[in-house]
């Protein structure tokens, strides 16, 4: 468990998967996705997998249904079980993304949250820039904080907005650790270049220490 790191958002659809490759890529890491909720388009192991080249774990839980896990799991007459969530041992790194943000169920009783609580491992948020975003981001950075997760800072991810940036990191009080931009044509070569440009990997690698 000592060398995981935890990817984390402060909603659905904002980048994380392709921050995950990026950041699996960098490290040299393996990837694991725990629960993988919708089975008919690309799921996320397989974009990280695609754009990073790294070792996949297979999801201990896959879900057909795209919705939250919890109702995806009841669909199929299933309960997660966070007996079954435990951090897998690998070789290196290994980089797990969660689903969606911090609140998102995973049965009747539990949430993200509580998964992460209990691993005790360090959390990277990713956030968009988009407006809302400063709710969102100290929202989820205050859940982290009482939940006792060592949140090593924020990534962001869109067009630059530098005031709002600073401004969740001065409330939040967490590192700024760096904005990865639209990349467009996305590739492995070109998300790598844009992660060595914008991304404080040496704060992220300290945290593994």
């Amino acid at each position: 468990m000592a060398n995981s790191i935890v990817v984390t958002g402060t909603d659905t659809g904002i980048g994380k998967t392709v921050f995950s490759a990026g950041l699996v890529q960098a490290l040299g890491a393996t990837y694991w996705k725990p629960v993988q909720a919708g089975l008919e388009e690309e799921t996320d192991s397989q974009v990280v997998a695609r754009l990073s080249g790294c070792t996949m774990l297979p999801e201990t839980y896959r879900l057909k249904m795209p919705a939250s896990p919890h109702l995806a799991a009841e669909a199929e007459q299933v309960e997660i079980s966070l007996d079954d969530l435990s951090i897998p041992s690998v070789d290196g790194p290994l980089v797990i993304e969660g689903a969606g943000g911090l609140m998102v169920p995973l049965n009747r009783k539990s949430l993200y949250l509580d998964v992460f609580a209990g691993w005790k491992r360090p959390v990277i948020l990713c956030a968009r820039t988009q407006l809302g975003t400063i709710n969102h981001s100290l929202m989820s950075l205050l859940a982290l904080q009482q939940a006792g997760c060592k949140a090593v800072g924020i990534a962001f991810i869109g067009e630059p907005e530098p005031e709002v940036e600073q401004t969740i990191c001065d409330f939040g009080k967490v590192e700024h650790l760096g904005r990865l931009p639209k990349i467009d044509p996305l590739s492995s070569q070109t998300l790598a270049e844009a992660f060595r440009q914008n991304i404080k990997l040496d704060t992220i690698r300290k945290a593994l220490a």
